[in-house]
């Protein structure tokens, strides 16, 4: 890919850390407001600074600019009165969380590029931290999300506003980093190992200018692709997929049709036929050294996939019998990704006696790292 636009995107921890750092000290606050692919995982920034460990003492906080109509959204004036003389002053909304005046917070202004009615009351929250007169937590971080405008989804910015903010562009995820993801959260194996040999699912539709040349994505000349593969669709499908057992071939079909579009659901389907397979999970623990090894490099990635998502400590010892009869590419897959800094199962696998042993074996494979 030869995207200029994207030669300096973030990734989504790279664009959490961008937030965290221009938070304090108070004369130096800052807002990033986040610009990305739709699907990409923009809001997710949010879960990721809530789990800072710097930030445990913050509270997170999401307000949804697509529900809110004009400024009285916002704030909405309220009588009060003073020494025998009423006067008005503004209650602000609660899904702001500024009544918390005793805690920070880390409020995510979403798809703020969507609603311009309420962009300007929200330009004084931007560079000051305030709304009316309530004034955040000095610890406080505040940004925005909004997607890309060429998507063509509505989101726009008057200059005024943009000159208030920083804009950085958030990529979207890898592949890899994608398949990481889902094998923490217990990702369907065949979609993991669809997306591992159809990468370009991830790609941006700036990369093409004949949307043709990729039927998987979003492309706004793509009038008619109302269904497309983007992380969140295939997060989606996934959970379709783990579903199959209770649906029959039809329904899961339509089902993944209307997520990823017909054409990729029929991709996807075909890898879902070699998945069902695969020999069982309870033959590999059951009988690891019998236990059919498919010779197919597809399968092999799906079986390595489903492993490293379901792996339990009780039968780690069974499947690196089984692994040893597996070629060291298939090996070599494993290992990489019980090492992966971000896999939750790490100390449970790396502290098995068997795959200890391995890695000792074979710390050639990772000579590069030494």
């Amino acid at each position: 890919m030869n995207n200029l636009n994207e030669m300096y995107a973030l990734s989504i921890d790279q664009a959490a850390n961008l937030i965290n750092q221009v938070g304090v000290p108070e004369d130096e606050k800052g807002t990033v407001i986040l610009e990305g692919h739709m699907g990409s995982g923009k809001s997710s920034v949010l879960n990721v600074l809530a789990g800072t460990p710097s930030l445990s003492g913050h509270k997170a906080v999401y307000f949804d600019c697509t529900t809110k109509a004009d400024a009285g959204d916002l704030m909405m004036p309220k009588f009060k009165d003073l020494d025998g003389n009423d006067y008005v002053t503004f209650a602000t909304n609660e899904e702001l969380g500024v009544h918390l005046k005793d805690q920070p917070l880390v409020i995510m202004i979403d798809e703020v590029g969507k609603n311009r009615s309420i962009q300007n009351p929200l330009n004084r929250l931007f560079q000051e931290r305030m709304i009316g007169m309530n004034k955040l937590h000095p610890e406080s971080l505040v940004f925005g999300t909004t997607n890309i405008g060429t998507e063509g989804v509505g989101d726009a910015f008057q200059a005024h506003s943009c000159n208030r903010v920083t804009f950085a562009r958030m990529r979207k995820p890898t592949a890899v980093e994608w398949i990481e993801y889902m094998i923490n959260i217990g990702g369907d194996h065949s979609i993991l190992g669809w997306v591992k040999d159809n990468q370009h699912v991830m790609h941006s539709y700036e990369d093409y200018t004949n949307p043709d040349d990729n039927y998987h994505i979003y492309h706004p000349q793509a009038m008619d692709r109302r269904s497309f593969c983007t992380p969140r669709s295939l997060h989606k499908a996934s959970n379709w997929l783990k579903q199959r057992s209770r649906l029959d071939i039809n329904t899961l079909t339509e089902a993944l049709c209307g997520t990823l579009g017909r054409r990729s659901a029929m991709d996807l389907m075909a890898f879902v036929t070699l998945s069902d397979q695969l020999p069982t999970l309870q033959s590999i623990k059951d009988d690891p050294l019998n236990a059919k090894v498919p010779t197919n490099a597809a399968a092999i990635c799906m079986i390595v996939y489903r492993t490293l998502a379901t792996i339990e400590d009780k039968w780690v010892d069974a499947w690196m019998t089984y692994l040893l009869r597996m070629d060291t590419e298939a090996q070599g897959m494993f290992a990489n990704g019980v090492r992966n800094k971000n896999y939750g199962k790490q100390a449970m696998v790396c502290t098995n006696r068997k795959f200890t042993d391995w890695c000792g074996e074979n710390n050639y494979m990772f000579h590069a790292d030494v």
